[in-house]
């Protein structure tokens, strides 16, 4: 994403709304393709998938750092994803 000094506090915040829509977006993107891998998994335990999870957290950090964020914050924020997500997807899988 290209960064531009904001001009003024007007500009800033229509920079972060403009910012705030595009991760909607992708959020809602994202939740998508969660929902797709529903019809691959055969048991709850495999809607958990820990390992999966632990290597995004770990993909996130590591991009976390490099964009100069804070990696614990970007961790929780994928953190709460997963349990929402584990949430429709277990709705998905026991009706």
């Amino acid at each position: 994403m290209n960064k531009v000094k904001a001009e003024s506090l007007q500009h800033a915040r229509e920079q972060i709304d403009a910012i705030d829509t595009a991760l909607v977006e992708l959020i809602a993107a994202r939740q998508f393709y969660v929902d797709q891998t529903t019809r691959f998994k055969k048991t709850e335990t495999d809607l958990q998938s820990p390992d999966r999870m632990e290597q995004v957290v770990e993909n996130v950090r590591a991009e976390a750092t490099k964009q100069g964020i804070d990696a614990d914050f970007v961790e929780h924020l994928y953190r709460e994803m997963f349990k929402h997500f584990i949430q429709r997807e277990l709705k998905e899988f026991r009706p």
